[in-house]
């Protein structure tokens, strides 16, 4: 199976001290929700995310697998 990407979006704006548990994905602040976005490697890997979204009591809002032929090109 190969690697997902994924976003994961929670309510409020997340503190550098919750950012640090996500390593590997990037955050994205918005005024009402944090949305974590990353490659995800398989089904397992996917519900520890969702274990550690839980475990550190924050709320899920939505998560999504994204479609990457619909994400912009990379310009060197």
């Amino acid at each position: 199976m190969k690697p997902s990407r994924y976003e994961f979006r929670v309510r409020g704006r997340l503190a550098e001290r919750l950012l640090s548990s996500f390593e590997g994905f990037k955050a994205e602040i918005q005024p009402v929700e944090t949305i974590l976005s990353g490659e995800v490697a398989d089904q397992a890997a996917l519900h520890g995310v969702l274990e550690q979204i839980e475990s550190l009591g924050l709320e899920l809002v939505e998560v999504r697998q994204v479609d990457e032929r619909r994400l912009p090109l990379a310009r060197d």
